[in-house]
């Protein structure tokens, strides 16, 4: 499978459609898999709006039917002209994958295939099936770093011909990343609350983009930590206000953890306190965090860390193998490590 590199995607684009049939667009900043997706569909010349050119489908739709998604891939316009199918939610569904294999070996002429996935480590069925085909091409998604961030502010800025200083871009760095829809409606939003200004500054920043999604998944997994069920049931309704998968917060919360079992075992192992550890493992926290998190640590036996990561990491798991449920089994874990946190608090 020939992969393309985040840098190289725009170059990439104009030609897609030309050199490939079949698109496997991956990775965990979901947002940017969706966008990029979304840009392969359009670059295919396929009227999006005609429900007999475009056949979107859950991948769940095919635990019932293996066969459904060769019959479409090779199956004729009702009225002529290319076909697209457009499958979301993958991982690495067996039903997916035989089908991939039948498909990869005989292309289609007269259709396409896009698939959306999450994050797909190296070596996984999805990735696997494809890598020595040509006829498929791997697209990964990953977090935007500040590079990506930098362009994706100037771009929509330049939209509505506004400036931003450096101190508010700065600001707004921080405040975005994680997932690229997310990101962009985020700028978006300020963009359209700073139009007929001719500079941004760090208070426009401020008071716009106080409820930005990366923010609100950090103020989740702190109403979390906190025990607060009111606080955490308040930020995962603005993220999902804004668009964005719950998902992101399930992440956020093991990664949170994680950081928490390290820092938990240096204070066993050094007979330290929490505000020390903070100190040489928590460098990155916002300094409003640091707080929750040495309460955190206080409160969080070593033990009692390590049973909830394996809570996590197995919502994860089933998060992603039943897609259709991926909400309610985030909302419902972290729901479950709030009262946690309440009852040690």
């Amino acid at each position: 499978m020939s992969e393309i590199k985040s840098h190289e995607f725009e170059g990439f684009l104009p030609t897609a459609a030309k050199r490939y049939r079949i698109f496997i667009v991956y990775g965990p900043d979901r947002g940017l898999v969706s966008e990029r997706a979304a840009l392969i569909a359009g670059e295919t010349k396929v009227p999006l709006d005609d429900p007999f050119a475009l056949i979107k489908l859950d991948v769940g739709d095919l635990h019932n039917d293996a066969g459904r998604l060769i019959d479409e891939t090779n199956a004729m316009g009702l009225f002529g002209g290319e076909r697209l199918v457009w499958i979301r939610g993958a991982a690495n569904e067996k039903a997916l994958i035989d089908s991939l294999q039948v498909i990869a070996a005989n292309p289609p002429d007269s259709a396409f295939l896009i698939v959306e996935a999450g994050d797909l480590k190296k070596g996984s069925a999805l990735r696997k099936i494809a890598e020595s085909n040509r006829a498929v091409i791997g697209i990964p998604c990953y977090t935007d770093d500040a590079k990506a961030l930098n362009g994706l502010i100037d771009h929509e800025l330049a939209n509505e011909s506004l400036r931003i200083t450096p101190a508010a871009r700065h600001m707004l760095l921080d405040l975005l990343g994680g997932d690229r829809i997310a990101s962009r409606n985020e700028v978006r939003k300020l963009s359209l609350y700073c139009r007929g200004l001719a500079t941004i500054d760090e208070e426009h920043v401020g008071d716009i983009i106080g409820d930005a999604s990366a923010v609100s998944a950090d103020d989740a997994v702190d109403a979390i930590l906190r025990g607060d069920t009111e606080a955490f049931l308040h930020a995962t309704q603005k993220i999902i206000a804004s668009k964005t998968s719950i998902f992101l917060v399930l992440q956020g919360c093991l990664r949170q953890f994680q950081l928490l079992d390290t820092m938990r075992a240096e204070m066993d192992d050094k007979r330290v306190g929490a505000a020390q550890v903070i100190q040489t493992h928590g460098r990155h926290l916002h300094f409003k965090r640091k707080p929750v998190i040495e309460r955190a640590l206080q409160t969080w036996t070593g033990a009692a860390i390590a049973r909830e990561m394996n809570r996590l990491q197995a919502a994860i798991y089933q998060s992603r193998q039943r897609q259709s449920l991926e909400d309610s089994i985030a909302l419902q874990t972290l729901l479950s490590t709030t009262l946690q946190s309440a009852r040690k608090n």
